[in-house]
């Protein structure tokens, strides 16, 4: 990314924050790494070297080369080695450095002393043991769904749903020995290699009571009056269960509070406002259920109904090499691949990436918008209701 003068003086004057950082010529190699790592592993940033902790420039010493220097920094005492932006600036007689680190797409990136730093405010810490599960798994080193809900067992699955479930393969479940069955199971992802205890992914498809294991794993339903999420509240559901129920009472929770004012032509109903088809919907809440990240404590999938749009919140970004601009045209990804794979073979997705591709080409295809986009710790996609 490339700053103007007015953009540093900008920077300059707002101090620092959580993608800001200043040093001054005399810092250490550590030091600098220290900050590539931690904006690397959240959102990216930017360091101003040559300026005071006041944000006053205070210069750069003209007998070093800050840009080579920089560099090597960035490849040899961070890994994996990541890839910085060096341009220098003259701000009255006075030369700085701005470093530019852009959000990693190798994370999870650590220190020489293997230390892995986030950026929290504007100070750097540890990551926690759930923020570096979470940047393990952008990664694709390490699948939530695969691991064990602990304390569980095959007493915690309906065995009827699992019976039909392999019907489809022509596999008699039932029929079989408990040691088959537990074999079976453990070969298909349902339970654990291990000591046979359910996986995430087994209880959220098949489990008898998912969420009283995951309590994080419902979806929250709510339709405000008006455009604000302070107005008048029409409706509040609490959605429990199977994923799949879960996604099917959820569109029918959309359905019914759509309001869908109608006419009479000749003698045939015919609808007067216009509401995005079943598989729009469908598609919506199978995306945030399947790519969520469960490793995300107390925060559920979360859907929102205004007059002017509809918003679908989901828990964890994007992974590392994914950007809104390749879901808009079918690059597919896979946070949980097992809960990828129960539900293609359920019929609720398929592998091609068509999903949200086939929502941005509805919506604009009606003259509706749709943005997908990051906000925090969270994915989001806005349908609008009315013309945009």
């Amino acid at each position: 990314m490339t700053y103007t003068i007015s953009d540093i003086q900008s920077i300059l004057d707002t101090g620092e924050n959580n993608a800001v950082e200043f040093k001054t010529g005399e810092v250490r190699p550590e030091s600098i790494a220290r900050e590539m790592v931690a904006f690397a592993n959240t959102q990216g940033g930017i360091i101003l070297i040559g300026v005071g902790d006041d944000g006053m420039p205070v210069g750069l010493s003209p007998d070093k080369n800050y840009e080579e220097w920089i560099m090597n920094i960035a490849r040899n005492n961070v890994t994996p080695a990541i890839q910085v932006g060096y341009q220098e600036y003259n701000l009255g007689n006075r030369i700085i450095a701005a470093v530019n680190i852009p959000r990693g797409k190798d994370k999870p990136y650590q220190t020489l002393d293997a230390k892995y730093l986030v950026r929290v405010g504007s100070t750097n810490r540890a990551a926690s043991q759930a923020e570096l599960l979470r940047l393990f798994q952008a990664a694709g080193a390490f699948h939530f769904d695969a691991i064990s809900v602990k304390g569980t067992s095959i007493k915690d699955l309906n065995l009827s749903k699992i019976d039909s479930y392999f019907n489809r393969y022509r596999i008699e479940f039932s029929q079989e020995t408990e040691e088959e069955k537990i074999l079976l199971l453990k070969n298909s992802d349902i339970l654990t290699m291990g000591e046979g205890e359910v996986t995430v992914g087994g209880m959220l498809i098949f489990g008898l009571a998912p969420t009283r294991h995951l309590p994080q794993a419902g979806i929250a339903f709510a339709h405000f009056a008006g455009t604000e999420i302070n107005g008048e509240l029409i409706d509040k559901q609490n959605i429990s269960g199977t994923l799949d129920y879960q996604i099917d009472t959820c569109v029918a929770a959309i359905k019914n509070n759509w309001q869908r004012p109608s006419t009479i032509l000749g003698t045939k109903r015919t609808e007067t406002t216009f509401i995005y088809a079943d598989k729009i919907f469908r598609e919506l809440l199978t995306n945030a259920c399947v790519h969520r990240n469960y490793a995300i404590q107390g925060s559920q999938i979360r859907v929102f109904m205004f007059d002017d749009r509809l918003e679908f919140k989901s828990p964890g970004r994007l992974p590392n090499t994914i950007t809104i601009e390749k879901l808009k045209v079918g690059v597919s990804y896979a946070v949980n691949p097992i809960l990828v794979k129960f539900m293609e073979n359920l019929r609720y997705i398929d592998r091609l990436g068509r999903g949200l591709p086939m929502v941005y080409r509805e919506a604009t295809k009606n003259n509706r918008n749709v943005e997908f986009k990051e906000v925090g710790e969270e994915f989001w996609v806005i349908l609008s209701r009315e013309i945009g």
